[in-house]
């Protein structure tokens, strides 16, 4: 096959899991978690057995429509200007990650082991956080003892309360504020060790 023709193969290859992984959340978002691939198949406008040749199974098309949300959405918000208060920094970095849970409820719904996947999305957040708690805790703004491990397991805790929440409900902003409080240094009690 001429250069020009896999050239031209590889970039329809392309452009087909693009348009399944989109159509992948969509259908989620709009049927529910048990919708069905062919729905998905039918709303990129190809075929089931091109969707099933990137995506063998079900849960490969979930877990690459979530890595697709998170590297399009999260990179803008995790490298923001050195110059922003990095106490603001972890809040802004928090909403971002719960909001994407949040739109992507669904999508998450549908794997076989949600929690897992939800891990997923926080992990590309967890060393930003680190390094955000180790600057707020030297701007004497964060508790010292809090671990940038501390502030993951967090936001971590805090994407289990969206599943008991109605969809679409921001009541997890409180629950943030909530959190974001017991950072403080002040009047701050005594934390166990790390594990």
């Amino acid at each position: 096959m001429p250069p020009d023709a896999e050239r031209a193969l590889r970039a329809d290859a392309a452009r087909n899991v693009k348009r399944l992984l989109d159509a992948a959340r969509a259908v989620f978002a709009e049927q529910g978690p048990d919708a069905p691939l062919e729905a998905v198949a039918e709303r990129a406008g190809v075929g089931v057995r091109t969707l099933f040749r990137h995506f063998p199974h079900k849960e490969a098309l979930v877990r690459a429509a979530l890595r697709q949300t998170v590297t399009e959405r999260l990179p803008p918000i995790l490298y923001r200007t050195p110059d922003f208060d990095p106490r603001a920094a972890i809040q802004v970095v928090m909403e971002a990650v719960l909001v994407i849970v949040e739109r992507e409820r669904n999508t998450l719904a549908a794997a076989a082991n949600p929690a897992a996947l939800t891990a997923e999305v926080i992990e590309p957040a967890r060393a930003p956080l680190a390094a955000l708690a180790e600057q707020a805790k030297a701007a004497g703004t964060m508790r010292p003892d809090v671990t940038g491990d501390d502030v993951a397991r967090v936001l971590g805790l805090l994407t289990n309360v969206l599943w008991v929440m109605p969809e679409g409900d921001d009541g997890w902003r409180r629950y943030l504020v909530l959190v974001l409080d017991a950072f403080d240094p002040g009047g701050a009690s005594p934390l166990p060790p790390p594990t």
